[in-house]
């Protein structure tokens, strides 16, 4: 049986209840612009399985948006989900929340987080993966652009980089308005395993991982950074064990963290929550951040101008998306790793046929 979430639902009248609560204040005076055209925020959250709610639940909490838009192709874990931060009203911002299985919701969007995607079955092929993705995409892409053809998409269902590239082909969107999250998650572990081994503030440490999202990401050494003050010389000189075997198997630490999350829990959920959040907010509020994002990464490293691939480098963020992506120094071991993993990630979208 169906449960009424609201007064108006039980029978009650809402349009003029408020007008026999409170009492019309008088004002003459003329509207002031940013009264009379204040633009209330609104994200949508494609997906709402343990990573969508993560976010829709930190952006909540964040106060990022007045309106939330939930979608889920499952409508009774929806209208639960959505019911369930409903009631949670009274000790939260006031923010309306939203749910349906039909993409309208979304309409307006300012911001659309794309979470949904295939799971892959015991056995499955990568490619058959990405195919099912693809299909699950033309689905949902084309009409979230067209409900809200202004609107940031920010992708973050896995494989996340040629993800980004399918929504970008199927939105029509320029490249600066389709991001993926790549590797900002992944830069966050790092900085959060060398934060640790320092006993600093993880917030003090710069260092980035680029490239994929995947097995092929690459730490970037040269770049650390402590308190702005480089980091990673003074690490090999006081650590006679940092060498090339060593940085690996950090390395492999980083890319392993979901993994070994997943293993202990089941699932990923808070760490990308927050993660995307933080995005959310230089997006939204035009921060001019710089976060390790999955862009359109042709031209920069040595990546050929003819390969249309979305891998992570470190992208400063606005209001209108992608506002520039930063020239790192690289050495060139690293750039070499990372236009093995830009050839790995365009093979894999030649594949698609898009």
């Amino acid at each position: 049986m169906h449960k009424a979430s609201s007064l108006s639902e039980l029978g009650f009248n809402a349009g003029t209840a408020s007008s026999g609560f409170f009492r019309p204040v008088a004002d003459d005076s003329p509207p002031t612009p940013s009264a009379a055209h204040r633009r209330l925020t609104k994200v949508s959250v494609i997906g709402a399985g343990n990573v969508g709610m993560a976010i829709a639940q930190t952006i909540l909490t964040q106060n990022l948006a007045d309106e939330i838009a939930l979608v889920d192709a499952l409508p009774d874990k929806l209208r639960g989900e959505a019911l369930d931060l409903q009631h949670a009203a009274a000790f939260l911002p006031r923010v309306r929340i939203v749910s349906d299985t039909d993409a309208a919701v979304t309409r307006n969007s300012d911001l659309v987080v794309i979470t949904a995607g295939a799971r892959q079955i015991p056995g499955e092929t990568r490619l058959n993966l990405l195919q099912r993705n693809v299909a699950l995409y033309r689905k949902i892409v084309p009409p979230v652009a067209e409900h809200s053809p202004e609107a940031l998409l920010l992708v973050v269902s896995n494989p996340v980089d040629v993800l980004t590239y399918v929504a970008w082909k199927l939105s029509g969107f320029p490249a600066s308005r389709v991001i993926g999250s790549g590797t900002n998650l992944d830069s966050s572990r790092f900085r959060f395993l060398i934060a640790e081994h320092l006993d600093v503030n993880a917030q003090d440490v710069q260092a980035y991982m680029v490239g994929e999202h995947g097995d092929s990401s690459v730490a970037i050494w040269s770049s650390i950074s402590v308190g702005g003050m480089p980091a990673f010389k003074s690490l090999r000189d006081s650590h006679l064990n940092f060498d090339e075997e060593a940085l690996e198997g950090i390395r492999r630490a980083v890319v392993g963290g979901a993994y070994e999350v997943i293993g202990l829990k089941g699932y990923t959920s808070w760490a990308i929550g927050y993660s995307v959040a933080s995005l959310a907010a230089s997006l939204l509020r035009d921060q001019r951040r710089v976060h390790p994002v999955s862009v359109l990464a042709s031209g920069f490293h040595g990546i050929s101008d003819g390969h249309d691939v979305f891998l992570s480098l470190p992208a400063r963020l606005g209001r209108a998306g992608i506002l520039g992506v930063a020239e790192m120094d690289l050495t060139e071991a690293e750039a070499a790793q990372l236009r093995r993993s830009a050839k790995t990630l365009w093979e894999n979208c030649q594949l698609l046929g898009l």
